[in-house]
């Protein structure tokens, strides 16, 4: 009779989620949009205030005729991308939509960028969403001068790629766009296709059409159709047909790129200028167990002339460091794994083994029980990967302590994969032509990857659930309370995962509540630019002439002083250079501007009293004129592979040099040399770290961990659950880092393409 009752309850509900759908498929439910700019052009005297500011920081610090520096945020999302839609609903606590309009205003009046991009999900466009952005991007750009604007507005897309194991994850990807023209602008963005699906429309890891119905349902309201329309419009847009040139395919459908090689084959068909900028490559939320980068170095996985740039920082943490723990061991023969813990690294995998080893003994079980328990708990989290920790029935977030983390680096990211960081990536060299190795010759830049349509969050340190993306796990944290189940009761021994218990279950396949105390306002791209226009902003990040800092707007030059036949013209960051003399380099970084409170005039009459509260806030870009100070220079030397296999962990010298500096608001001047580079015999590159005076940062304390006498983490204090109106501050040293020079050895037998001002492509590529 139950079973009965239970089958009919089931029926009843799949014919009120099927009448919901078919609903959403027709002309019930609104469109979100891309809205109209309404705040006009910042003043040109306003910009050319700034301007005078930075040349005479400039010129302070002893650095002559210098290139202008420009501040931009490149990986911004609206309310087209799926997550972002979600955390905007108002049945999921949000406050609506966030168009690309209203990134165009916060950049111009809020943040007050000089550039930015927009990088909605390549999953969530739909032909109607991808010509709203297109319309919106130009917009945002007639409202300022074409020659001389306040603020330069790119389009692109992000390639959201998401492997099911290390061997077939190649990340996330945004794709930049150069112009505006209808000729310069793919009829569709490229999607990233889900490992081993057969796509017929939108796959995506998003939570699923039912998962979105079965919450509308039980939270019924104006937006419920809404949300149904939005997910039925995705998956409705067909899948390309294959083999089919990109021109010559159908206007309304979804075209899939499996890899990076393949993004590449594309881009290259549709033949328009384009930035392909890989990012979050350490995070390890949706990253698997053991990811490494050496796969996306050979042959064509990597594009030299679209893929110049790497995004170090952002809202989701900072990717740059390596470290030589493993989160899971490979062996030879390609079997997983879990390593044991060590002073600077627990993995989760074998905190897993502690809870149930732990829950073992309290149940009064043998030691030698609790041994068999702890070890089939590691291999279970090491097999279920990303959703080890569903391996551990009722495990609490705090129970997991710190473990996965990278306990020494500068707000790293969720779940750290150190095979997967930028110095790791530096460092890497192909070897399919011996006589010519092939290595990565990344720019370094940083971004926000905010999903509420506010480039350049970083300017203050405020507003946690709007200014992070701590908005996106509150609003799964509250679809997963009414429509993704109970969570398992604790119980005595670890489970396997079963993929098939947790369809659809997107929020709960992911760590969210830990990996909230993981996401910090966002970073920027600096770029020395000849001129403020879309053109000269792009040629700087193509010569690789950019930095990046975690949000405040230091400014910095790094350049070498002895390239050989130099007449007084330096190498700066981004280039490349052959020498057979030490290298000497110079550096110079001004601390960024302390920030009053508020918003200034221009911006309060720019924008409506209501929209500086919902957009900014209530708070926008407005400096002082003193400056912070910075506290030391950190150089970076990687000596790139000479042989295969050879261990990175003896290639990379983090730091290389510490560089102490005067306590000047006018800044700081080093200049150093690299006394063992001729007898090294082996080329390297050099990058530099500015680090600034302590300031409070939102989740800068990440799990504020208590430790004991040997500073092992023993509880932690999670940014999750607290509220909205607490930010989580703690002090950190913001930081800036300067892109590589690249230094080629005389002795090598590579031929390199020297470039004065980090220019030409090497040929080695």
């Amino acid at each position: 009779m139950l079973r009965r009752l239970g089958l009919a309850l089931a029926l009843l509900l799949v014919l009120a989620l099927g009448a919901l759908w078919l609903l959403g498929s027709g002309v019930l439910g609104s469109r979100w949009e891309d809205g109209d700019p309404e705040a006009p052009a910042r003043p040109a005297a306003l910009t050319e205030a700034r301007a005078a500011a930075q040349r005479r920081a400039a010129r302070e610090a002893g650095v002559a005729k210098p290139d202008q520096i420009l501040f931009g945020d490149l990986h911004v999302h609206t309310t087209f991308s799926p997550d972002a839609f979600m955390a905007a609903l108002p049945l999921t606590g949000g406050d609506g939509a966030h168009p690309v309009s209203d990134a165009c205003d916060f950049a111009r009046w809020c943040s007050g960028l000089d550039f930015w991009s927009i990088n909605d999900h390549d999953v969530g466009h739909t032909p109607w969403k991808w010509q709203q952005t297109i319309e919106g991007i130009r917009e945002c750009n007639a409202k300022t001068s074409a020659v001389d604007p306040d603020t330069v507005a790119y389009l692109g897309w992000e390639w959201t790629q998401i492997g099911t194991t290390a061997d077939n994850h190649y990340g996330h990807k945004n794709v930049v766009l150069r112009g505006l023209d209808d000729a310069e602008i793919p009829t569709r963005p490229i999607t990233a296709r889900v490992p081993g699906v057969s796509d017929d429309g939108g796959a995506t890891a998003f939570p699923g059409p039912l998962l979105m119905g079965l919450y509308a349902l039980a939270n019924f309201s104006s937006d419920t159709l809404d949300s149904i329309r939005f997910m039925r419009e995705m998956t409705d847009v067909p899948a390309c047909p294959e083999g089919v040139p990109v021109r010559e395919l159908p206007d309304d459908c979804r075209e899939f790129a499996a890899t990076p090689a393949e993004l590449f084959a594309k881009l290259d068909d549709w033949g328009v200028p384009s930035l392909v900028i890989p990012h979050g490559t350490t995070w390890g939320l949706y990253t698997p167990l053991g990811s490494a980068w050496d796969k996306q170095l050979e042959g064509s996985m990597h594009d030299p002339e679209r893929q110049a740039l790497i995004e170090v920082f952002s809202g989701h943490g900072n990717s740059e460091e390596f470290r030589a723990w493993r989160e899971v061991v490979i062996g030879a023969d390609g079997k997983r794994s879990c390593p044991g813990p060590s002073d600077d690294y627990l993995p989760s995998c074998w905190r897993a083994g502690e809870l149930v080893r732990a829950r073992c003994a309290a149940a009064g079980e043998s030691d030698a029980e609790c041994e068999e328990r702890a070890f089939e708990a590691r291999e279970n989290y090491v097999a279920a990967d990303t959703a080890g920790h569903l391996t551990v029935p009722g495990a609490t977030p705090d129970e997991w302590l710190d473990s996965g983390q990278c306990r020494d680096c500068f707000q790293p990211a969720f779940n750290y994969r150190p095979r997967s960081s930028v110095q790791y990536i530096m460092a890497l060299a192909d070897f399919a032509d011996p006589s010519l190795p092939r290595r990565f010759e990344f720019g370094f830049m940083a971004s926000s990857d905010n999903h509420s349509a506010r480039p350049g969050t970083g300017y203050k340190e405020f507003a946690r659930t709007h200014m992070t993306e701590a908005r996106l796990t509150l609003a799964g944290r509250r679809m997963l309370d009414v429509g993704g189940g109970e969570p398992a009761p604790p119980g005595p021994r670890s489970v396997a995962f079963d993929p098939a218990d947790y369809e659809g279950q997107f929020f709960r396949l992911r760590e969210s509540e830990r990996a909230s105390s993981f996401f910090l306002t966002g970073g920027l791209i600096g770029v020395h630019a000849r001129g403020r226009d879309r053109d000269a902003i792009w040629d700087a990040m193509q010569r690789r002439q950019v930095y990046g800092t975690s949000g405040p707007r230091m400014l910095v030059w790094f350049d070498l002083l002895n390239p050989p036949g130099s007449t007084g013209q330096s190498v700066g960051m981004g280039g490349k250079t052959r020498l057979a003399t030490d290298p000497v380099f110079q550096v110079r970084a001004v601390g960024s501007f302390e920030q009053l409170p508020g918003c200034p005039a221009d911006a309060s009459e720019a924008l409506t009293p209501e929209r500086v509260a919902r957009l900014c806030r209530g708070e926008c870009y407005h400096p002082s004129d003193q400056r912070r100070v910075i506290t030391r220079i950190e150089v970076v030397r990687i000596k790139p592979q000479r042989s295969r296999g050879e261990p990175v962990e003896e290639l990379v010298e983090d730091p290389w040099k510490v560089l102490p500096c005067e306590p000047d608001p006018v800044g700081c001047t080093q200049t150093f040399t690299d006394p063992e580079f001729v007898a090294s015999g082996r080329d390297a590159l050099y990058y530099v770290r500015a680090i600034e005076t302590p300031s409070a940062a939102v989740n800068a304390g990440l799990l504020r961990c208590e430790t004991d006498a040997a500073g092992r983490c023993v509880k932690v204090h999670p940014c999750f659950g607290v509220p909205d109106t607490d930010d989580c501050l703690a002090e950190t040293e913001e930081r800036a880092w300067s892109s590589p020079i690249f230094v080629a050895h005389a002795g090598e037998a590579r031929e390199v393409v020297v470039s004065a001002r980090g220019g030409e492509r090497g040929s080695s590529e």
